[in-house]
């Protein structure tokens, strides 16, 4: 045995001894001479939307500064989590979100999810009930649209049949009505048998993010931070276990915001919600039991890990600030994967996509996770999608075995610097918001809409130019596919039920439940819940306590609000186009003019096919030319009004020049491009007929819509 070969007595140390220690420059210099002169910089740095670069190698060194090295689990600045046991104590909550029209469909739906593994009922009401309309008031339009149509209490008595509320924890997605609908909840909890101390879950307040979505809140702010203060009274006297602030920064990344800017005004929200719950009576301490915070996961692996980590860093330092002592600076963090990068086209790869954010979610730390079926952005879901989201959670804690591990970023050198970096550019945006007068002041102005729009700018920039890849949208497009067929809830049918419902409970219930609704808002701030949880006993609908809690603010609140946007939208419009021309018997094609063998040139030729099929264009690309005058036959016999030249440079320069004359004589229809960069001889062609050259400089989107324009598709 050699003196190098380790013994079973040799020390780690005297192992590591063997091995020289490499610094970041021996690294670099051995990275320069594999990429044989490409620019270090440009190959292997990766710029962020949230302002700093992604390192190719992070080193020891980078934690230098970090002053959370040493924490553990549970303590100090809550940056690896907020149980010392992390998921050895229990898993995150399968938070399914659920969005079934009518009670007895959503009864259905939460025995489907129940018997799949879901622990957290995530419950959305339908738009008109997050107004806190009832489905017979006037003329609405939105019964049962993307959520749960509810009039009373009876309602609840179908969605929850043979479902243990004291077991089984509930989030629902209240809107601008959360003390109405908490009415309707403790309400039936109580005529079901359950105590109201062993409910647990959420009853999302959250006026700031409904404001944002929908640009208008039925009633000032004053009233619903009145009604968020009432809520909060009765939780902690009746369910302590109960939140009732869900502080979501899904309207920030869903409108393209970056990472930083998600958590800046996440964290600006859920202060500016701490401050009006302070000056209403309440400690900070008192309030923050009751708190969630809500973000969306993107495809930035890394990142996004980091992100959830740096969250707790600043709410600890936030909390600080308030003076909430370190044991009761607790936060339940619930995650979602997004939206911003789902695609129409190519849907199953949404799969993938939700795989890697809720992994990343998972070992971010988070408390709560929804997993998007892959279909969400499309249709109704079904029980095949609802199933493999399901399963992903399933997965990734059972046979990932990522529900066995205390932490399992902590200590690397990549997100632990990430999470510095991204805590400090988060900062940056939520002090800025700080010093325009706070969330609502910087809301109103557009000062936040302004800076999210800058984001998505640059975003829709390089997804257009093809910078960032949107698979199946703009990069590797699967020729010739069809969207998936539709599925949708007949909602006038759920309107015409759902009115009549109404009708019926009012003729039904005790006289005196709108009246002991209306009396509610005479009652003190903490009394005020009871006496509506009273009101929804005796018949009140989710309609009557809604008004009842706002009758005195008739003054609308508006903003501009931020739109959802998705990364590949764009481009899913020209596939669109391009399909409908090809049913109506005009399918845009282009014609490729491959000339000579085809090894000379095949991958310009792969990589031009695929630069238009992201335009839904068909394509003809089968044929490889001998020559000029083959190709012109081609063009003379097809009926494509559009022709790319694709070949080597060499036959470039041989032929372009000539053939472009004669295509343009022949078939002066023919809008004719290039392949590749002209260089010099781009007067030179464009003299001969040449109308445009595709090459990775061109914006891909501005070329297929232009052509789709030119073809009237």
């Amino acid at each position: 045995m050699s003196d190098s070969t380790a013994t079973p007595h040799q020390s780690s140390s005297e192992l590591l001894s063997d091995f020289p220690v490499h610094t970041r420059d021996d690294w670099r210099k051995a990275a320069e001479e594999l990429l044989k002169g490409r620019s270090f910089e440009k190959t292997l740095i990766t710029p962020t939307y949230e302002g700093f670069d992604l390192q190719p190698i992070y080193m020891g060194d980078d934690l230098l500064n970090l002053n959370w090295r040493d924490d553990l689990p549970g303590l100090g600045s809550m940056v690896r989590g907020m149980r010392p046991e992390g998921y050895l104590s229990g898993d995150w909550k399968v938070s399914q979100e659920l969005s079934a029209s009518t009670p007895d469909t959503m009864n259905a739906y939460i025995h489907e999810g129940l018997n799949g593994g879901q622990d957290e009922l995530n419950l959305w009401m339908d738009m008109n009930g997050r107004r806190g309309l009832d489905p017979d008031f006037d003329e609405v339009e939105s019964v049962g649209v993307c959520g749960l149509s509810l009039v009373g209490v009876d309602d609840l008595s179908q969605v929850f049949r043979d479902v243990h509320l004291d077991y089984i924890s509930t989030y629902w997605r209240a809107g601008a009505a959360p003390a109405a609908l908490a009415a309707l909840y403790f309400a039936y909890a109580q005529k079901a048998g359950f105590r109201w101390a062993d409910l647990s879950g959420c009853i999302e307040a959250d006026p700031l993010h409904f404001l944002v979505c929908d640009g208008v809140m039925p009633h000032n702010l004053e009233s619903a931070f009145d009604e968020m203060a009432s809520l909060l009274h009765f939780v902690r006297e009746h369910s302590p276990s109960m939140q009732v602030i869900a502080v979501q920064g899904h309207a920030y990344h869903n409108g393209g915001a970056s990472s930083a800017q998600e958590m800046a005004y996440v964290l600006a929200t859920a202060v500016f919600y701490l401050r009006e719950m302070v000056c209403r009576g309440f400690k900070a301490s008192q309030v923050v039991p009751h708190m969630r915070l809500c973000f969306s996961i993107g495809s930035q692996h890394f990142v996004e890990i980091a992100k959830l980590r740096a969250v707790r860093l600043l709410w600890n330092r936030i909390l600080e600030a308030f003076e909430v002592a370190p044991e009761d600076r607790k936060l339940h963090l619930h995650a979602r994967t997004g939206l911003w990068n789902k695609t129409v086209y190519d849907p199953y790869v949404n799969m993938l996509r939700t795989t890697n954010e809720a992994f990343a979610a998972i070992v971010g730390g988070c408390d709560s996770l929804h997993v998007s079926p892959f279909d969400e952005i499309i249709r109704e879901t079904d029980a095949f999608s609802r199933r493999i989201a399901r399963n992903t959670h399933a997965i990734l804690g059972g046979e990932c075995y990522l529900s066995r591990v205390i932490d399992p970023a902590g200590g690397s050198y990549a997100v632990e610097s990430l999470t510095s970096q991204l805590a400090d550019k988060a900062w940056i945006y939520f002090q800025e918001v700080e010093s325009s007068g706070g969330m609502v002041a910087a809301l109103k102005s557009g000062k936040v809409q302004n800076s999210v729009e800058e984001i998505r700018a640059q975003k829709a920039a390089n997804i257009q130019k093809r910078r960032d890849s949107i698979v199946g949208s703009n990069l590797y497009p699967l020729r010739g596919e069809k969207k998936l067929p539709e599925r949708r809830t007949d909602y006038a049918m759920v309107a015409r039920q759902q009115k009549a419902r109404a009708r019926r409970l009012r003729q039904h219930s005790q006289q005196d439940g709108e009246l002991a609704a209306v009396r509610a808002v005479e009652l003190p701030s903490a009394e005020k819940m009871t006496s509506a949880v009273f009101a929804a006993v005796a018949g009140a609908t989710l309609g009557e306590i809604h008004r009842a809690f706002h009758i005195r603010s008739c003054d609308e609140f508006k903003i501009a609000p931020i739109p959802m946007r998705r990364a590949s939208q764009d481009f899913e419009v020209l596939r669109q186009r391009s399909q409908k021309a090809a049913i109506a018997g005009k399918a845009p094609q282009i014609l490729q003019l491959n000339i000579g063998p085809s090894r000379n040139y095949r991958m310009r030729a792969d990589w031009t096919s695929a630069f238009f099929e992201t335009g839904g264009f068909d394509v003809l690309n089968e044929n490889d030319f001998t020559d000029a005058a083959a190709a012109l036959e081609a063009c003379k016999s097809g009926k494509a009004q559009v022709a790319v030249i694709t070949s080597d440079d060499a036959t470039y320069a041989a032929q372009v020049e000539g053939l472009a004359k004669s295509i343009k004589a022949e078939c002066p229809h023919i809008h004719l491009l290039v392949a590749g960069a002209p260089g010099e001889n781009e007067a030179l062609w464009r003299a001969a007929g040449v109308d445009d050259f595709v090459n990775v400089k061109v914006n891909n989107y501005t070329m297929n819509k232009a052509l789709l324009d030119r073809l009237k598709a």
